[in-house]
């Protein structure tokens, strides 16, 4: 709409007070409408926007056109804390369309405020506590503020009072307070007030406490006591009771305690009741010897740093007879065998009882009233001994035995003295004390175990699954109570491949298989079970009987074959000649059928005889006709089924075992052969092995181990025995100078080796050294001849090789003398090689050593023979 003057009197600036409650006026202005807006406002004067933003304003109608500008009290007005002026914009439009928008600043003027109080002060009563005796000092510090921040005046009433209050609030006493003397609280008003006369009043309290500077007496003139003993705790024995001169106008605030190490009594610490806090036994130590008790009671008149005063006190225990008559134990077990013979001495009861009261009057005790089932069987001697003894005796197997096992005895062991057990058992009744006797009858193991059959005999189907129970042995004992009975099984049980066929359950007796059973292997297997109660046993023989059943397949030789047939061949030929033979090891031969399964396509083969035999003939039942297309393949593969059913009727083959064997045959058939050949049909036999290792051959592999240990360990010793010999034929190097070398000889012949001919029947000279030597034509073996030359040969290697000759003999040798000679007489020699011919009858033969070198030697030296060691 168009904007007119429609605010009389605005803009304008006004002020309002601070703190103004709600409703205050604040500013009065008046609305002019044009003649046009015949309906006057229509929107009424309304504040839309401030500066700074608050809502602490509002406009209300004064009525007609007249308004005015308010406070709404929330937020209250505080100049201190809130911002001083505020920009009103007010807005107004008439029904003609036209509007007005000016601005009202509202001044917030300062009000002097009244001074207030902080701390525990501004919330509630302050209260303060003052022991007596303190010296005058600081008690509390008063915390007041002005809200216009003006120093303000503190002030104390009423003014008689000993205490005062300084510029800074801080409260003061003036004098040290006397709890008898002075008042025990005071009240204070304390008056804060600001420059303009503005003030605000708070009471604080000060209650003086009092302290305790005087020493309690006791009241209480008794200084013994006497109690009997075995008193409940809790039982009153005195009432200590004391005085405390500082409490004289009221009832005194008394601490009382036990001084002394006492473990008997208590005192309350408040009321001074003195009590029995544990059970006091006369007749134990320390009080079988000293009865009297001395206690130091105390009392103070503050539980921490008070005055003190003690008194002693002693209390006397009189002795009553509180104890019965006491076995220890007091149950007994002892144990009779059933053959026990009357008179039989079991226990002597008085050994294990006693009366431990003081006096002697109260500790005489006997024996009486021998009861409980069986009791008729014993008897006591005479109530002074107190010994039991056994007068029947114990039958457990017999019939008029009540089977008791275990008999309870009961015997009163009763003190002489009135006795007096109240406060020690509360709930024993009776005047006498209980020994219970447990007398065990022991069985004795008179029976051997039962079976109830000799022998038993199961029958047990060949196809028994593994596991399985094949029945039940059962023995008794008649010993009672029953023993239990072990099962077991002590021979037989196994067979060659199986060291256990059978296992029986331990505890029921139940047998059951471990491995499969095979009739065709075994028809009946015996064994051996025992029955054992742990120290008598019993046997019984076990038969199981093997029952056949067909379980067996059809074996037939051979299960794959291969066929070449002509296409031409005639109807009712045995192809090739072949036949399959079947076995069956549960079966009759006559027993087996033959049937082709798959691939006779139009029925082109068949088997003769089909059923009734072992062994059937593959015959060419039709022809092949491959030029009208009624055959087409050239490759037959068959599957040949063998039943084992031909004797069964057709109602025992819906019921009876079946089993079946098979054999695969190809069949390839030759077109048009152009030329009539003679074939061998080839064919191809498939055998299948496989190695299965059974448990019962375990000692296989043990052997196997432990002979090739044995033989690695003869291996072992034949070479060190073999590197002795070396070292021992060949000294160390280096050891003496001109030692000879070891002597080999290694011969290689292509014939069997013969014992060497030791007849020298030839002589030869060595061309080296000059020397004789003698030969053997046929070995080869050379020694030296024996000379009257001074000269001495010294160990050599010398090492030949020779060829075979026509005749296919030959040898290869190393010379060497056939005993060492000390190493100071030896020469070193070099041997070389060099090939030798078999020397022929007359001729001399070389030995064919080269690098000799000679020294001189004894005489017997010389004659020693030369021989190569085989």
């Amino acid at each position: 709409g168009k904007r007119t003057q429609l605010l009389k009197g605005l803009p304008a600036t006004s002020t309002v007070e601070e703190n103004s409650a709600a409703g205050v006026s604040v500013y009065d202005f008046n609305v002019t409408v044009s003649p046009l807006a015949s309906e006057g406002i229509a929107i009424l004067p309304t504040i839309v926007n401030s500066n700074p933003l608050t809502e602490a304003f509002d406009i209300e109608s004064k009525g007609g056109l007249e308004f005015r500008v308010v406070t709404t009290g929330n937020p209250v007005l505080d100049y201190e804390i809130m911002p001083k002026s505020f920009d009103l914009q007010i807005f107004v439009e008439d029904t003609a369309g036209r509007t007005d928008l000016n601005i009202l600043t509202i001044q917030v003027t300062d009000k002097n405020e009244h001074p207030v109080f902080r701390g525990n002060m501004a919330i509630e009563t302050v209260t303060i506590y003052v022991l007596e005796g303190t010296p005058p000092e600081r008690i509390y510090q008063v915390d007041a503020a002005d809200p216009e921040n003006a120093k303000l005046k503190y002030s104390l009433l009423p003014a008689t009072v000993p205490f005062l209050i300084r510029e800074s609030g801080a409260i003061f006493s003036t004098k040290e307070f006397d709890y008898e003397k002075d008042p025990h609280c005071y009240f204070l008003n304390i008056t804060v007030t600001d420059p303009d006369g503005l003030n605000s009043t708070k009471t604080v309290n000060i209650i003086i406490i009092n302290i305790n500077d005087e020493r309690p007496y006791f009241t209480t003139k008794q200084r013994i006591y006497r109690i009997p003993e075995e008193q409940s705790p809790g039982t009153t024995v005195a009432n200590i009771t004391a005085k405390d001169p500082d409490d004289e106008d009221s009832s005194s605030r008394l601490f009382y305690s036990i001084q002394s190490s006492d473990r008997y009594f208590s005192i309350n610490p408040a009321t001074g009741v003195l009590q029995v806090s544990r059970r006091i036994d006369r007749d134990a130590l320390p009080l079988r010897l000293h009865p009297n008790i001395s206690l130091i009671v105390q009392v103070e008149d503050s539980p921490s740093s008070g005055h003190p005063s003690e008194m002693e006190i002693t209390i006397i225990i009189d002795d009553i007879n509180d104890n019965p008559p006491e076995c220890n134990p007091s149950v007994f077990r002892k144990e009779a065998n059933e053959n026990t013979t009357p008179g039989t001495f079991l226990v002597d009861l008085r050994n294990y009882c006693k009366d431990i009261d003081v006096d002697p009057s109260n500790n005489q005790f006997s024996f009486t009233g021998l009861s409980g089932f069986g009791s008729n069987n014993f008897a006591l001697e005479s109530t002074v001994s107190g010994r039991l003894v056994m007068t029947g005796t114990v039958d457990l197997e017999n019939p008029a035995n009540p089977g008791v096992e275990v008999y309870t005895l009961t015997v009163r062991v009763q003190d002489i003295a009135h006795p007096n057990y109240s406060s020690k058992y509360p709930f024993y009744i009776s005047l006498d004390n209980i020994i219970y006797i447990y007398i065990r009858i022991k069985p004795v193991n008179e029976f051997f175990p039962v079976f109830r059959n000799l022998s038993y005999v199961f029958s047990v189907s060949e196809v028994t699954k593994v596991g399985s129970s094949i029945g039940r042995v059962h023995a008794i004992d008649q010993d009672w109570p029953p023993t239990v009975i072990t099962y077991s099984i002590v021979a037989g049980a196994g067979s060659r491949d199986y060291t256990n066929i059978f296992w029986i359950s331990p505890t029921k007796g139940d047998v059951r298989i471990l491995a499969r059973l095979d009739y065709e292997t075994t028809q009946k297997h015996i064994f051996i079970v025992q029955a054992s109660d742990q120290e008598k046993s019993t046997t019984a023989s076990v038969t199981v009987s093997v029952l056949e059943v067909n379980d067996e397949e059809p074996v037939c030789s051979p299960n794959f074959y291969s066929l070449q047939i002509p296409v031409s061949l005639a109807v009712g030929t045995n192809i090739n000649g072949f036949r399959i033979e079947c076995k069956d090891r549960d079966s009759d031969p006559r027993s087996f059928r033959y049937f082709i399964d798959e691939g006779n396509e139009n029925s082109h083969f068949i088997f003769s005889p089909s059923a009734g035999s072992n062994t059937s003939r593959l015959i060419l039942a039709s022809r092949f006709d491959y030029e009208s297309g009624v055959d087409t393949n050239l490759i037959y593969s068959l599957r040949v089924y063998i039943t084992d059913d031909n004797l069964l009727s057709a109602r025992d083959k819906t019921t009876h075992l079946t089993k079946t064997g098979t054999v695969t045959l190809s069949i390839r058939v030759i077109p048009n052969p152009t030329t009539a050949t003679t074939t061998t049909p080839g064919f191809t036999v498939v055998t299948k092995r496989e190695n299965l290792y059974s448990a019962s051959a375990w000692y296989v592999p043990f052997v196997i181990t432990l002979g090739s240990s044995l033989l690695l360990g003869l291996l072992g010793y034949l070479g060190l025995l073999l590197l002795s010999r070396l070292r021992a034929r060949c000294p160390p190097a280096g050891k003496a100078p001109g030692a000879a070398l070891c002597h080999f000889t290694f011969y290689v012949s292509s014939q069997t080796m013969t014992k060497l001919n030791t007849v020298f029947d030839g002589e030869a000279r060595d061309p080296v050294t000059g020397r004789m030597y003698e030969f053997n034509t046929r070995s080869g073996a050379r020694r030296w001849k024996k000379s009257n030359e001074p000269l001495q040969p010294v160990l050599a290697v010398q090492v030949t090789s020779s060829a075979t000759d026509s005749s296919g003999q030959g040898t290869s040798r190393e010379e060497a003398p056939s005993k060492k000679e000390p190493s100071e007489k030896r020469e070193g020699l070099t041997a070389a090689k060099k090939p030798a011919a078999k020397p022929s009858t007359g001729q001399a033969e070389m030995p064919g050593q080269a690098g000799l070198r000679l020294q001189k030697k004894k005489e017997e030296s010389e004659n020693r023979e030369l021989s190569s060691p085989a």
